[in-house]
């Protein structure tokens, strides 16, 4: 198989840096190839800026990025959800540096421009000088294309990117799916902690629907959980197992084949004996079979997706990527919970967040020590590929026509790389 050779790259021609099952690994260290990245990616296709549950009420908002871009994600008082570029109009002053809240618009404090929660311009200070100057409805924020699934807000640069249901494409089934963990009720964000790593984006990105890793970089959590959380998570054998392929760069790993759908349930899997006192609290105030439904879905669901390029619905939370620069990328663990469901499930839900995934759990700093590591060997052998060849000869192509292999396997990078070659090389 040919090897793509190193470059020095610029963010040119990147045909060549992309094989079917290897890259070069300027892709991790040539700074003109993130530039690149920025435009041809993050400003081109959907980005995720939001779930739902985060502006809830009309008047909340949050900040977020696109790319580079600074944006403000709002809910207006008719409902509506928009991004607007977090600019204003006039000088360019930054309107929002709040991380999120809720208001009534947004007030430059430069020279006070005021703006609505729909990005309209509702007020000029002193506007004797702007006779036949300016027209404010021509000077309104700029608003982004945007769209949501499932609860998951969407923004995009482009104003011709395709429609959000066309680029989700098969991923929508699994975003159904992930959201039954809800157990009847609505999924909500109940908590968040960011942290960054020193290396590219595209090595957290590769991460989702690496189940290679799994049991040996996380071999101290497996190590500190109960039996029973530990022979459900080991997946390294279970033929059930597997990755898809889902299109556009998406795609998901299924570890847990039993709880890919949390509402198929044949009532011989015995509930985790560690979740006894939350069923002895439940059963005062509801059915056996609605106790069973919420507490069979504690764990989340049985499934990493990875919806390219920015988010990932993994398991039980959300984590979020935003590439700062070649070598240094801003992760966000988002909890999930039931909104209106019962305290003590999203209290216990937080906790098995905060072991795993949390600022002092196991799987934050196992995870970014290694994503540190690649980064520090990329610098070695530079004309050396980066590997994704993992179970080529087994994969084959499932009734969806969706590449599948083993869950252990690459296939979700290369479906990623394939995406990611794709956008670069195209001219539009």
């Amino acid at each position: 198989m040919n090897t793509p050779a190193a470059t020095g790259h610029t963010g040119g021609d990147t045909a060549g840096l992309v094989g079917h099952d290897r890259v070069d690994v300027s892709l991790y260290t040539d700074p003109g190839v993130f530039e690149a990245e920025m435009d041809r990616v993050f400003h081109r296709t959907w980005v995720w800026v939001a779930h739902e549950s985060e502006i809830p009420r009309a008047g909340d908002f949050k900040r977020a990025v696109v790319g580079r871009q600074p944006v403000i994600v709002t809910r207006d008082r008719r409902g509506g959800i928009n991004v607007l570029l977090n600019r204003c109009r006039h000088r360019g002053a930054s309107l929002c540096e709040t991380p999120k809240g809720n208001g009534n618009g947004f007030t430059c404090p430069y020279h006070a421009w005021s703006y609505a929660l729909d990005g309209k311009l509702r007020g000029i200070p002193y506007p004797d000088g702007y006779e036949d100057v300016l027209e404010k409805k021509d000077l309104g924020l700029h608003r982004l294309k945007v769209d949501s699934y499932a609860g998951m807000v969407f923004a995009s640069l482009d104003p011709g990117v395709e429609p959000l249901a066309d680029f989700l494409g098969p991923a929508r089934h699994w975003m159904d799916l992930f959201m039954k963990q809800g157990a009847g009720y609505p999924v909500k964000v109940q908590g968040e902690h960011t942290f960054r790593f020193r290396g590219n984006w595209k090595i957290q990105l590769e991460n989702t629907t690496d189940g290679y890793h799994f049991p040996i970089v996380h071999r101290s959590w497996m190590s500190s959980v109960d039996a029973e959380t530990a022979d459900m998570l080991s997946f390294m054998t279970d033929e059930k197992a597997v990755t898809h392929s889902l299109g556009n760069g998406h795609s998901v790993m299924i570890m847990v084949p039993e709880h890919v759908d949390l509402d198929d349930d044949d009532g011989t899997e015995p509930l985790q004996e560690r979740f006894a006192h939350i069923v002895d609290d439940l059963s005062r105030d509801f059915e056996p079979a609605k106790v069973r439904r919420i507490v069979r879905s504690m764990h989340g669901a049985g499934f990493n997706l990875n919806l390219f390029p920015n988010v990932a619905m993994s398991m039980s939370f959300l984590r979020v990527l935003r590439p700062l620069s070649v070598t240094e990328t801003e992760i966000r663990h988002l909890a999930l919970g039931l909104d209106g469901g019962p305290e003590i499930v999203n209290r216990e839900r937080l906790r098995i967040h905060e072991h795993f995934q949390g600022p002092f759990g196991f799987g934050t700093s196992d995870d970014s020590e290694a994503w540190d590591r690649v980064q520090r060997g990329a610098a070695a052998g530079p004309g050396l590929p980066i590997l994704v060849n993992r179970g080529l000869s087994r994969e084959t192509e499932d009734q969806n026509g969706d590449r599948t292999a083993h869950s252990t396997d690459e296939t979700g990078m290369r479906e990623a790389y394939a995406m990611w070659k794709r956008m670069m090389t195209d001219d539009q």
